[in-house]
């Protein structure tokens, strides 16, 4: 199966090539598929973006033969269980050239892997087939957030969902790279070994059963040098569709307060935060509203909504 060549990005079929088992909470899969010749990902990919599909329990894999500009309407008109599950996830490598071409790519089974990619993830094997949609050479794809530009230290923070994106833009940082970097996962059985530059400390946080975000929230705010308050978000206060970049804002926010004296001086930081909704909430609260930060220097993105807290 393979899309129009005149379709400025990938939208393929692609075969589990290898599956590795690197954690209770990390499964690696490498994907492949001759179209993946085709793929265009910048040396420095950071945390380049994609999509998979994964098939509905029972159905076929939804077919993308010929799509055109209009697939994405198209794949939606097709009844929920005939075109799968999509969801996004970070390129964590590529290997291999040509047709032999794979991607390599991190996926998180939750904590009861109740969702249908964690579901997949746990009995991914080879030759499981899924579609793929990824940056074609020569096109503008988008999908990178990672933009520091010139800065004197970097502050990345992130739950499970954000480690393999952090580690790739780890392992692509200049070696006089400078910062810290802080991730939670559910246990520390999930502490992997990744590459970073010696000037980038980096710590894990295992929550083994505590509160999500409580440990990441304190150890940034630590970090910083500020106190570390209760973490208290209402529901409300939650943007389901938070994402907040230097050049982006999911809320519509135009004006920004800028650099507070409040003892601090971030000029020079540039900060990277990602994860569950309501953990990210809380710490842009804490980092742009009561710190004072520059939302410019700052990139806030909700992975993930933790559903079942939500109804608790």
């Amino acid at each position: 199966m393979s899309t129009a060549t005149t379709l400025p990005m990938l939208i393929e079929e692609v075969e589990v090539a290898r599956v590795e088992r690197l954690s209770p909470s990390f499964v690696r899969v490498e994907l492949g598929s001759p179209a993946l010749a085709d793929l265009g990902v910048a040396p420095n990919s950071y945390d380049q973006r994609i999509k998979l599909i994964f098939p509905s329990a029972g159905h076929a894999l939804p077919s993308f033969a010929g799509a055109g500009e209009g697939w994405y309407g198209d794949w939606l008109a097709r009844p929920e269980e005939e075109r799968g599950h999509m969801r996004t996830y970070t390129i964590r490598g590529v290997s291999g050239e040509g047709v032999d071409t794979r991607l390599v790519v991190d996926i998180v089974v939750h904590e009861g892997a109740t969702g249908p990619a964690g579901i997949w993830g746990e009995r991914a094997a080879v030759g499981d087939r899924i579609v793929c949609t990824a940056p074609r050479r020569g096109h503008e794809y988008g999908g990178i957030e990672f933009a520091p530009g010139e800065t004197d230290s970097l502050l990345l923070v992130g739950d499970e969902t954000a480690v393999p994106a952090v580690a790739a833009i780890l392992e692509q940082l200049d070696r006089g790279a400078r910062g810290a970097v802080f991730l939670e996962v559910p246990f520390a059985a999930d502490v992997l070994t990744i590459e970073h530059p010696e000037g980038v400390s980096v710590r894990w946080l295992p929550r083994e059963g505590g509160p999500r975000g409580e440990a990441l929230h304190a150890a940034v705010l630590e970090h910083l040098g500020a106190e570390a308050a209760s973490v208290e978000v209402d529901e409300s206060e939650i943007d389901p569709d938070l994402w907040e970049t230097p050049l982006y804002s999911s809320s519509g926010e135009a004006e920004v307060v800028t650099g507070r004296s409040v003892g601090h001086d971030w000029h020079g930081l540039y900060a990277w935060i990602a994860g569950e909704a309501k953990v990210v909430t809380g710490l842009r609260r804490a980092l742009v509203k009561d710190l004072g930060l520059d939302r410019h220097q700052v990139a806030f993105m909700g992975y993930w909504r933790d559903e079942a807290r939500r109804s608790q």
